[in-house]
């Protein structure tokens, strides 16, 4: 089964490398499953008063991350549906630091984060799922490179996998 690291190089731009990069050595819906388990331990071992932590002045809590996260799912998982229904349409990038301000996660509680970023989780994994791997092979243009359907996917496993290193390390 296809693992991150046998993706193209052309399947995804110099940008999303990281992210890919990221992606572990599991399958893709090894990968989104996987995922899901992971973050909602690794947040709920996080304690509360850590959560709207800021390490430095304009930096995002945790909260924020959690959103961000949950923003480019949608994001993502929006390209590759457009992308697998054969829609040739070139699909814009997006600002995510304009995103944050306007998301207001830190008005909310972390349990309906977590119920949000399960809700979106969720949906993506059945998306993929319902996939036939020609499907995942489609390739769209988005943010101004090409990219797959397959490559989507694990870009947001790893992107996943990217911020909760980031927050570790933090």
């Amino acid at each position: 089964m296809l693992i991150a690291s046998d993706l193209s190089t052309h399947e995804y731009s110099v940008f999303n490398a990281t992210y890919v990069k990221a992606a572990t050595d599991k399958t893709l819906l090894e990968g989104l499953k996987h995922g899901l388990s992971q973050l909602l331990q690794f947040i709920e071992n996080v304690p509360a008063e850590k959560l709207e932590y800021r390490y430095a002045e304009g930096k995002w809590t945790i909260k924020d991350i959690v959103l961000h996260m949950i923003d480019t799912e949608r994001i993502f998982a929006y390209r590759a549906l457009r992308i697998s229904r054969g829609d040739k349409t070139p699909l814009p990038g997006f600002e995510e630091n304009d995103y944050v301000p306007f998301a207001f996660a830190n008005n909310r509680s972390i349990e309906s984060l977590l119920d949000e970023y399960e809700n979106a989780r969720k949906a993506t994994i059945s998306f993929f799922e319902s996939l036939n791997e020609e499907q995942l092979l489609f390739m769209g243009t988005a943010s101004n490179t090409a990219i797959s359907v397959r490559a989507i996917g694990f870009i947001i496993t790893g992107h996943q996998n990217h911020h909760l290193r980031v927050i570790s390390e933090r």
